[in-house]
């Protein structure tokens, strides 16, 4: 089933989604923006303990990623690898570099190509680029127990393009929520405090980007939001039972699924309805509202064939998800076009009132790789009546001892960024958060079931 949490995740921003630009391999969703597919969601495991385990399988523990960068000149290829890792039975330190080659090796074949004779020079132009401090860019994050079920978490980045640094958003976000169930009433609410010039994260989109979301300007508010999933199984076949009789000396070989959560072929419906309130303590502006509320849902459609067990052929998956993340934004797109149908000349451009459709394909390609493509919507335009706005190719290794842990290379060919990610604990409930972003470091407590 597709994930539904992100309905009420997205509408508090704090959702985290996979992204290359930061060495900490995750960007913040913007509160109000539409659901993000489910291949965007990040990893619950931190980057550094991602690499560390990931460095396992490539050769010299160097992970390849792509990400579009401001200054073209460095290319969007860049190598990442665990420097440094030391740990003890409480905390744990690790150090992550990054290398961009693409100006390295232009820089040197333009001066080979210039050069009339192999002198010192030509040496010294060359380790004068090898040591541009714009080709590399270190990360530093340390975890401290606190307790049994709460930790610190303290990290800094170095960027080496300094042209592209630029002052981050700080966030600062107190929040209780209740345990996600499969199914019920799921309550959040908290205190949001932000402050900074917001600013894309994504190079690739600077160039067309609007202006910034109400949402991530300075201020401090208040948030709640309550929501209830309901699930329906339209079909699922029955468990067999088990015999005792003469079964006990049955040679037959028993295959385990190498995703727990992929285990039973179904067809189910499922929803989530919601609403929120958000009051503006300070910072409210001309695009603000002392007081907002609104609703959002989602409905989705599941259907998966196989058990995910045997070696070939055995698990093919679709969903197909339609989401409405402003309840009075689609009404007052609605109202628009009855307008214009009357002659009107006045039109709506808010999208976020479009509802947008997710269509989810997962097909194995051999014993635990899967192929799968996430992709999303905007219903009503395009030429069509739909234009594709996201869209993630993904291969996924899955690994059985972690009942539902797995290697992911994704690669989006709208956002032009790509990684390679270790998700595990996906399915595990944040109970209470307390983090602060800010520019040179991140502060996390939490506790989680």
């Amino acid at each position: 089933m597709a994930n539904l949490n992100s309905a009420i995740d997205s509408v508090f921003g704090d959702q985290n989604l996979s992204s290359p630009q930061t060495l900490e391999g995750t960007a913040r969703s913007v509160p109000g923006e539409p659901f993000p597919v489910d291949g965007a969601r990040a990893s619950r495991s931190h980057r550094i303990q991602q690499l560390s385990l990931l460095r396992e399988g490539f050769p010299l523990g160097i992970i390849p990623a792509f990400a579009p960068s401001s200054d073209k000149r460095l290319g969007s290829f860049s190598l990442n690898s665990l420097l440094l890792s030391p740990s003890s039975s409480n905390w744990w330190l690790g150090l992550v570099g990054q290398f961009k080659p693409k100006k390295l090796f232009t820089d040197i074949k333009a001066n080979i190509s210039k050069a009339e004779e192999w002198d010192l020079q030509l040496f010294k132009d060359t380790t004068k680029h090898i040591v541009d401090k714009s080709l590399y860019s270190l990360g530093l994050w340390t975890q401290i127990a606190l307790g049994s079920s709460s930790s610190l978490l303290l990290s800094a980045e170095r960027l080496g393009e300094k042209e592209g640094l630029r002052k981050k958003l700080m966030n600062i976000f107190i929040g209780l929520s209740s345990l996600a169930p499969e199914t019920g009433l799921q309550y959040r609410f908290g205190v949001h405090k932000s402050k900074g010039d917001p600013h894309p994260v994504n190079a690739a989109d600077e160039s067309g980007c609007s202006e910034v979301p109400a949402s991530l300007m300075p201020g401090l508010c208040a948030k709640a939001a309550v929501s209830y999933k309901a699930k329906r199984d339209l079909w699922r076949p029955k468990e067999e039972e088990e015999n005792n009789t003469e079964d006990d000396d049955d040679d037959t070989p028993v295959f385990l699924p190498y995703d727990t959560r992929l285990k039973e072929p179904h067809a189910a419906v499922s929803g989530i309805v919601g609403s929120s309130l958000t009051a503006w303590i300070t910072g409210r502006g001309e695009k603000r509202s002392l007081i907002s509320a609104d609703a959002f849902g989602s409905a989705c459609y599941t259907f998966q064939k196989g058990r995910f067990s045997k070696l070939y052929g055995d698990l093919t998956r679709v969903d197909a998800r339609v989401d409405v993340s402003s309840a009075s934004a689609l009404a007052k797109r609605i109202f628009s076009a009855v307008r214009r149908s009357k002659g009107s000349n006045k039109t709506d451009d808010d999208t976020s009132g479009s509802p947008r459709l997710s269509l989810i394909f997962q097909q194995q390609v051999a014993g635990p790789i899967v192929f799968k493509v996430d992709s999303r919507f905007q219903v009503g335009e395009g030429k069509f009546g739909a234009q594709m706005e996201d869209l993630i190719y993904s291969l996924n290794y899955s690994l059985r001892l972690l009942e539902s842990g797995k290697v992911v290379a994704w690669y989006s060919p709208m956002r032009k960024e790509g990684m390679v990610e270790l998700r595990v604990f996906e399915f595990e409930i944040v109970a209470f958060v307390l983090e602060e972003d800010a520019k040179h470091g991140k502060l996390f407590f939490g506790l989680t079931s």
